[in-house]
């Protein structure tokens, strides 16, 4: 795939990407998910794109969006074109892609599913199309014994057998074994990072995979970013987006990010069916998801039963899904075409709940509904909130916030992760803290949920 960025793509990643191209480099304050997604929102209500801050006349555009983001911050970040030329160059010497919600290419599930909450961007590396196939999504523990570590492999084995793309997180233990076993068997695989995109690629052993089409690495940050915990459990939401059925082989109860990311699907996203491992030594982690919808893997042992897996409704399927704070409604289904013109251009006026933005025209109509389907209300208030409207807010934060904190985390990533301002951020966690909701532990460093009250 050729790194050719569309003047939309330009804008982005000078608003959001920190575009590391060595040593030295000062970053302006970049635009988070959430002040990107109402900067797009609102170029749309004035019927511009993010290519418009790229063209002349940007003046005019810039003070149009004054209300929304700091013009001269706006000014800041797209004055770092020399920058961009320089980072897309060290991009395409390693193969490395880019696409934005404003390109074709970008994956259509990703569209459907995540609808606003989509990565703006997204890094790769291989064969983009791949993104589009059928896949399987198995995800586990780091820490595992051999056993767990070749039964991961045999499902990869099994999963290239049948002609299914294995979706998985790159980690070490069970997500690399897996992608191991589909490799070594033929098959395709598709690696979703939280980290170190660029390292990973250039690694020797994956290099003839990239090139040959077997092995697709992508991920929604920076080619050369470190490892962060908030971005390992926000990438958790695209491994089950990119697959049509998962499977969780290993798991701890109420901490770590595998847990995280399969309660995240079975109680809010619900895209595909979640089976956990139904052999083996018993593990309090999976009888827990069990608990809480996911389904016994059936232990298929020829493609023919293999492809059963993939035909289990989503569990609880309602019609809407949660991600965050934003109320997304249904899903759209991954075989919708939704078709993008050159140079793509906006809806004037879509509902907001249903925005894509640079994606979209009036062919989009066929693939998202004209008018918003009701939504399911979400989950019942907690016992604390008395009625008023902050209250009842605090008590959805106070809910996403447990949810969120089931390994420890630092108030920035908090932040991060919920996409408001750290000094926002640290104020709920103080008032969790003092309501006992919380607590603030030194080793590891950050904030962590009670276990008296998760997730019952």
């Amino acid at each position: 795939m050729t790194l050719t960025l569309c003047p939309n793509t330009q804008a982005i990643l000078l608003l959001t990407a920190p575009l590391i191209a060595g040593r030295g480099n000062s970053t302006p304050e970049l635009l988070t998910p959430g002040e990107y997604k109402r900067l797009a929102r609102h170029l749309r209500e004035l019927q511009h794109q993010p290519a418009d801050l790229v063209s002349p006349g940007v003046s005019e555009v810039l003070h149009a969006c004054r209300s929304v983001v700091d013009v001269s911050r706006l000014q800041r970040l797209l004055e770092r074109g020399f920058l961009l030329s320089q980072v897309v160059e060290r991009w395409q010497a390693r193969a490395i892609w880019v696409v934005s919600r404003a390109d074709a290419d970008y994956p259509r599930r990703l569209k459907a599913r995540l609808r606003e909450d989509a990565p703006a961007v997204l890094y790769g590396c291989g064969d983009v199309s791949q993104l589009e196939t059928d896949g399987l999504a198995v995800v586990g523990s780091r820490h595992v014994d051999d056993a767990l570590r070749d039964y991961a492999m045999a499902v990869g084995q099994l999963a290239a057998r049948a002609g299914k793309t294995l979706v998985s997180g790159g980690a070490k233990g069970i997500d690399q074994a897996a992608m191991r076993g589909a490799l070594e068997a033929g098959g395709k695989v598709c690696g979703v990072l939280a980290d170190s995109l660029e390292k990973t690629t250039m690694n020797r052993e994956h290099r003839n995979l990239l090139l040959d089409g077997q092995l697709t690495l992508i991920s929604p940050y920076d080619p050369s970013a470190g490892f962060n915990v908030g971005n390992a459990m926000q990438r958790n939401k695209l491994i089950y987006a990119l697959s049509n059925a998962a499977l969780v082989v290993s798991s701890d109860a109420n901490k770590g990010g595998t847990w995280a990311g399969a309660v995240e699907q079975l109680d809010k996203l619900k895209f595909v069916p979640v089976y956990v491992r139904s052999t083996g030594e018993p593990s309090p982690g999976l009888d827990a998801l069990r608990k809480k919808g996911a389904l016994a893997w059936p232990n298929p042992e020829d493609a023919e039963s293999f492809e059963a897996v993939f035909n289990a409704p989503p569990p609880e399927t309602t019609g809407s899904t949660q991600t965050g704070f934003t109320l997304v409604a249904g899903d759209v289904p991954a075989e919708v075409d939704v078709p993008t013109p050159t140079p793509p251009e906006f809806i004037a006026t879509p509902p907001e709940s249903m925005a894509i933005e640079a994606d979209g025209n009036d062919q989009n109509k066929h693939a998202l509904p004209e008018e918003p389907p009701a939504m399911t209300p979400p989950a019942p208030v907690p016992q604390t909130a008395k009625g008023t409207p902050a209250e009842t807010l605090f008590a959805a934060v106070r809910e996403s916030i447990c949810r969120l904190l089931i390994a420890p985390m630092k108030d920035a990533e908090v932040a991060a992760a919920l996409e408001v301002s750290p000094a926002q951020a640290k104020e709920w966690l103080q008032r969790l803290v003092d309501k006992g909701d919380l607590e603030k532990q030194k080793k590891p460093a950050g904030y962590i949920v009670k276990q008296k009250r998760l997730f019952e």
